[in-house]
């Protein structure tokens, strides 16, 4: 329970920039965040999960890399584009899959989220989702320093500070931290939310879901059990 009264939830979102259904699963979760409203205290953290941490920094063609990564024809690649499209636009969010050609490495992306949480919750939630469109709707470079610094000025967080991050690599061994403790317990696919630090919910789950397990554990809260989610 929270000083306020209000039942208190914490939502860790284990994600990439460059994971479609990270972008549709956190749409889906902020409208049911939404829908409970004020009933409850939600803190939610971003954490670092990488989908392709070898990739060189020059990135790839993303019709190549899913050709070769899944072993599906390119036709079968544009056809799950549409679909995944198709669903971002029922949420409210943007793909566009003709500007979207290269998939690229995104330590840094996630180095410079770990910082903005140093900062500030907001401006952590802010960065994340200027990433996501910076990417999926814009189809920026998202492993580029001087993109990033850009993006993150673009939400508030002070751009010099941005680019001192990048260039010295600072949070490095903390996102590493971060990205081998949610590995080590099991998460290899994203987007992986993790209630309360308890409750695991993978994918790009309807509203529905996510407000049906928000409520749960808010009732189980308010009444002392810690426990209410299936």
């Amino acid at each position: 329970m929270n000083s306020d009264g209000r039942p208190s939830i914490r939502i860790d979102f284990v994600s990439d920039v460059v994971c479609p259904w990270c972008a549709i699963g956190l749409q889906s979760l902020e409208q049911a965040i939404a829908r409970v409203g004020d009933a409850v205290r939600v803190e939610l953290h971003f954490q670092p999960f990488e989908l392709n941490p070898g990739l060189a920094d020059a990135g790839e063609d993303v019709i190549d890399h899913l050709v070769e990564k899944y072993g599906i024809s390119e036709a079968q690649v544009k056809q799950n584009s549409e679909a995944i499209r198709a669903r971002g636009a029922d949420l409210g969010f943007s793909f566009d899959m003709q500007r979207r050609r290269r998939i690229w490495n995104t330590f840094d992306a996630h180095r410079l989220l770990h910082w903005a949480e140093t900062q500030d919750l907001d401006r952590q939630r802010a960065l994340k989702h200027a990433l996501l469109r910076a990417y999926f709707s814009d189809g920026e470079n998202v492993s580029d320093h001087e993109a990033l610094a850009r993006i993150a000025a673009s939400v508030g967080l002070d751009a010099e500070r941005a680019r001192e991050v990048l260039a010295s690599g600072e949070y490095a061994e903390a996102v590493r931290e971060r990205e081998q403790f949610y590995t080590g317990n099991g998460i290899s696919a994203v987007p992986s939310t993790i209630f309360n630090e308890r409750h695991l919910i993978q994918g790009g789950q309807p509203v529905e879901q996510f407000e049906r397990v928000i409520r749960q554990l808010s009732v189980a809260s308010a009444g002392g059990a810690g426990n209410g989610a299936a």
